[in-house]
């Protein structure tokens, strides 16, 4: 009995130890994840984050962006740097960004960097949001005049004046509007943050650009700096406007922090490509015909059905032009007739035909990086005609080849006699015994052959007659 005590006891014992460890290691990891839910105070406030603007401004550009300066204010950051090499993009992200910008209670230092790195177009734009605008030396910002008004430049080669130093007039009302929008739009940036106002409707009506010491001196940016480190330096003490209030900033000592573009970002900046935008389209479409031609399949019409759903996203957030699309589907409706119907090549050539003036078409803007590549546009049209084409060619050949099942099948098979009399008797044909009649007399053992079916009694000839003369 007491050895059963002392047992129980050293058990009980054994599991409040357990008990404990398990509640405590439940409360450390608890405390773990809370502690993981709140800012880094060590970092607070004594940050600045570093985002890198490169390429095409488009969605995938402006999703990073404006997810980055939530960051920053999140974090409550000193200072957010937006490192930028761009030669353009899309007015509609260049808005996104710049509304992103100007509503950031973080301050933002737009930075044209490395050497050679530009911002042209819409990134002289953002460049003229910022509350600091910088650039490194052997870097350029200008050439800000709208090109995204119907595929055309505002100021054709033989409108322009002889005089490069008078305003050149827009080509069309359109085009004059677009031009008069943007100028506003840029107006009030550098209205905004104190810039040169005169050379900004220059970049716009003229198109000018000014490398970065010419920028400097013309109190369109305002720091000059060859690194971050320096750019930090520069920036400490100035006094900027955050939110309606005048904040004066105080870099000494931040942490620069690198915030690489996330696999978001890089999935949007692959799909809004045109080009791959229009490749996923195909295999889309092509999947659930391949779908609906072998049901059952399940993987063709998983993988299509997803693919048309990311092509049909990316196109939606592109500046679409709708009779270019309409184009494109059209012509893969008929190279897809072809395959169910086919015509012996015309859907097939005709489908490719409206698929390619559609793909000239789609795109409704000039934006460097955002327009269909020729050899994709090609090789996409060539591998559905040649589908077509080679559904068609099966068609064609089956046509010429002798019915294989069938009453059909049994016309021109020859056949053993095996009993005769007048104008009736049997046969052997297939391995068969049928009854046959014939208007030709036979008698037992002699060959014929089948020209004729007509329910379960054959037609024999003493000769093999073709399909076309053939009769039931």
């Amino acid at each position: 009995m007491d050895l059963l005590r002392k047992i129980v006891g050293e058990w009980s014992g054994y599991r409040r130890v357990v008990l404990s460890r398990a509640v405590l290691s439940i409360a450390l990891i608890f405390l773990g994840l809370l502690l993981s839910t709140l800012p880094n105070n060590a970092q607070t406030g004594r940050t600045a984050l570093v985002f890198h603007l490169n390429g095409i401004i488009g969605p995938a550009a402006s999703d990073y962006i404006t997810r980055g300066l939530k960051m920053a204010a999140d974090r409550n950051a000193s200072l957010a740097i937006i490192e930028m090499d761009t030669p353009g993009g899309l007015d509609t992200s260049m808005r996104d960004i710049i509304r992103v910008i100007l509503a950031s209670p973080v301050p933002v230092a737009t930075y044209v960097a490395p050497s050679g790195a530009r911002a042209a177009s819409a990134g002289t734009y953002i460049l003229y949001a910022s509350h600091i605008a910088a650039m490194a030396p052997g870097t350029n910002l200008g050439a800000a005049t709208p090109v995204q008004i119907g595929g055309g430049t505002p100021f054709p080669d033989g409108e322009q004046q002889k005089d490069q130093n008078a305003e050149k007039k827009p080509a069309n009302a359109m085009e004059a509007k677009a031009v008069n929008d943007a100028v506003a739009y840029i107006r009030s940036l550098a209205e905004l943050r104190g810039r040169n106002i005169a050379w900004a409707e220059k970049a716009v009506r003229e198109a000018a650009s000014l490398p970065a010491s010419a920028a400097l001196s013309e109190h369109v940016i305002d720091i000059v700096a060859p690194n971050l480190d320096d750019l930090l330096a520069q920036t400490n003490g100035r006094t900027v406007e955050v939110g309606g209030n005048r904040v004066t900033l105080d870099t000494t000592g931040l942490a620069l922090e690198h915030v690489e573009p996330d696999w978001r970002t890089k999935l949007l900046t692959v799909i809004t490509n045109p080009n791959v935008a229009l490749i996923l389209m195909m295999i889309g479409i092509y999947g659930l015909i391949f779908e609906f031609m072998t049901p059952g399949a399940f993987f063709p019409g998983t993988i299509g059905a997803i693919c048309l759903l990311i092509g049909l996203y990316a196109l939606a957030i592109l500046p679409v032009n709708l009779a270019g699309l309409g184009l494109i589907l059209l012509g893969l409706a008929l190279m897809a007739a072809e395959i169910f119907t086919p015509s012996f090549g015309a859907l097939g050539i005709g489908g490719a035909l409206s698929f390619i003036f559609g793909a000239t078409i789609l795109i409704d803007t000039e934006v460097p990086g955002l327009h269909l590549s020729w050899p994709v546009v090609g090789g996409v049209a060539l591998t559905s005609l040649a589908l077509s084409l080679l559904v068609a060619r099966m068609a064609i050949s089956s046509h010429k080849r002798p019915v294989a099942t069938g009453a059909e099948q049994m016309i021109g098979a020859p056949a053993e006699i095996l009993d005769w009399q007048d104008n009736a008797g049997h046969v052997l044909a297939h391995g068969e015994r049928w009854a046959a009649v014939s208007g030709t007399p036979f008698e037992k053992g002699q060959k014929a052959y089948v020209a004729g079916i007509d329910g379960l009694v054959l037609k024999v000839e003493p000769h093999r007659l073709e399909n076309n003369q053939a009769r039931k």
